[in-house]
């Protein structure tokens, strides 16, 4: 849709105001003339900081009850507190205030008893939907912001940088290729299984490389004082676990079965305050060059940057006892098949 006529059916709505964070950013929830609800969301450094007042605007309930959820989210360790808030002094408050990251504001649009609590799951279900199953094109609002991924994720693969139309077509999801419908039909009845041979590793991650790539990272695209900031262990654990034997066997055989694993952990574990999910397709693509596994023979990708972009959602909205179905299922996108099939 252009611009301008959707910042026209956007003031047309009065309950449409911008919910604009802390940090840049901001949240749109409005009505679309076919009766519709559609969210804009608009990005500072992946994310964007809400405060409680704030939440309670874009949902339309108090915030004695989007408190309780709130609590109800960390007390079960369904985000990390720690990680997902920070404190800050704004203009016009005398202590500093809580600001809560996208990540607390989807879980808190999931339980929500409201109108637009209910508009928000409807929009967000329909997204996941087109994003994963259809494979529809993110919209003209998003283009930019995910052509800096794209460029990211080619800069440290050492690759040119995208033009314009090959952004454009990267944001087509693994839904138009045959052969990852299959693989999705497998993942609702949960009968992934795991390919039965791998590349062998010739290079392993150490934990000084994979600083050195975050600093790389940080300093082309660490807008953020958290960029790159390691909140614990957890990247070192990755690292580690990639590599374990039992008994003089290796754990995760192969490179592609390491691979999905690292950018799994990196990506759901959330090993850094910010940047985690380009930081952990970052690590996935070196680790995949490294060792000889990126390319296949006729010198095409085999994990494409649509299949990235999916594979990273899928991870992040998954559930922690999903993680061997998607593991199998990057593993399975990673491993050489048939000629005429595609990733």
């Amino acid at each position: 849709m252009p611009t301008k006529r959707r910042q026209d059916l956007i003031e047309q709505d009065k309950g449409s105001s911008p919910i604009v964070g802390a940090r840049g950013g901001k949240i749109i929830l409005y009505n679309a003339p076919d009766g519709t609800a559609k969210l804009d969301v608009q990005l500072e450094h992946d994310t964007v900081w809400l405060s409680q007042q704030q939440m309670a605007l874009l949902f339309d309930t108090e915030r004695s009850v989007l408190s309780k959820h709130l609590t109800n989210i960390f007390h079960s360790g369904e985000l990390d507190r720690t990680s997902n808030v920070q404190k800050m002094h704004i203009a016009g408050a005398d202590r500093p205030v809580a600001l809560y990251n996208l990540d607390v504001v989807i879980s808190v649009g999931y339980r929500v008893n409201s109108k637009r609590g209910t508009q928000f799951r409807i929009w967000a279900t329909n997204v996941l939907r087109e994003h994963l199953l259809k494979g529809y094109t993110v919209n003209e609002r998003r283009l930019q912001e995910l052509n800096q991924a794209v460029r990211l994720v080619a800069d440290v693969a050492n690759r040119r940088e995208l033009t314009g139309d090959e952004a454009t077509a990267l944001l087509h999801v693994v839904g138009e290729y045959s052969f990852a419908l299959d693989l999705l039909d497998d993942y609702d009845y949960q009968r992934v299984v795991a390919p039965a041979t791998g590349t062998t590793v010739i290079h392993a991650l150490t934990y000084n490389e994979a600083v050195r790539i975050v600093q790389h990272l940080r300093g082309r695209f660490g807008g953020s004082e958290l960029f790159g900031r390691e909140k614990d262990n957890s990247l070192q654990s990755a690292l580690g676990a990639v590599i374990q034997t039992w008994d003089g066997t290796d754990l995760y055989p192969g490179v592609e079965a390491k691979a999905a694993n690292l950018l799994y952990l990196v990506v759901k574990n959330h090993a850094f305050f910010d940047g985690n999910k380009r930081i952990g397709a970052a690590l996935f693509l070196w680790f995949l060059d490294k060792n000889n596994a990126l390319y296949d023979a006729s010198g095409e990708r085999r994990f494409s940057d649509a299949a990235l972009v999916a594979t990273t959602l899928l991870i992040a909205e998954s559930k922690p006892d999903e993680k061997d179905v998607i593991v199998h299922i990057v593993t399975n996108l990673l491993t050489e098949r048939p000629k005429g099939t595609v990733s």
